[in-house]
């Protein structure tokens, strides 16, 4: 994503989320953010983004730099640097939810196990089952005489 919609996201000022970036350089490596080159820039300007760039004039205080891009986790991470209402409350929710995933692998452990256990004890009682079903179909004695000519 792109910096100024997640300022607006976040309820912040694209100059505050760049400044909150730049004094965090650490918590942001190049998988999680990076600056788009002038040439992609302008590209985005052309096609994707018409409306981000319609009132920016570098000589009269518009946008003087590339913008920043997100990831995902870059996302994930602004929520932590910024300080505003809604970046605390998704920085909580991402807790939140990184939590319940835990709880859920944890669960999904135990039932692995217990399916593991019921078929280890399972398969013990249907071996002896299909040993008697083969002991059954073996053919004992002598072969009996075909019936007719």
């Amino acid at each position: 994503m792109i910096d100024s919609d997640l300022a607006e996201l976040y309820g912040v000022g694209t100059k505050v989320l760049n400044q909150s970036v730049k004094r965090n350089k650490k918590r942001f490596p190049e998988d999680f953010m990076f600056q788009l080159t002038r040439q992609e820039t302008e590209v985005w300007k052309s096609q994707l983004l018409r409306s981000h760039f319609v009132t920016s004039n570098e000589g009269r205080g518009g946008r003087r730099y590339t913008p920043l891009m997100f990831t995902e986790q870059g996302v994930a991470m602004l929520s932590s640097v910024l300080n505003s209402e809604r970046a605390i409350q998704v920085n909580i929710q991402i807790i939140r939810t990184f939590t319940k995933l835990r709880e859920l692998i944890a669960t999904h452990k135990e039932l692995r196990q217990k399916i593991e256990e019921m078929e280890r004890k399972y398969d013990k009682k249907f071996k002896v089952v299909f040993e008697a079903i083969t002991r059954l179909l073996e053919v004992k004695g002598t072969p009996k005489k075909p019936i007719g000519f």
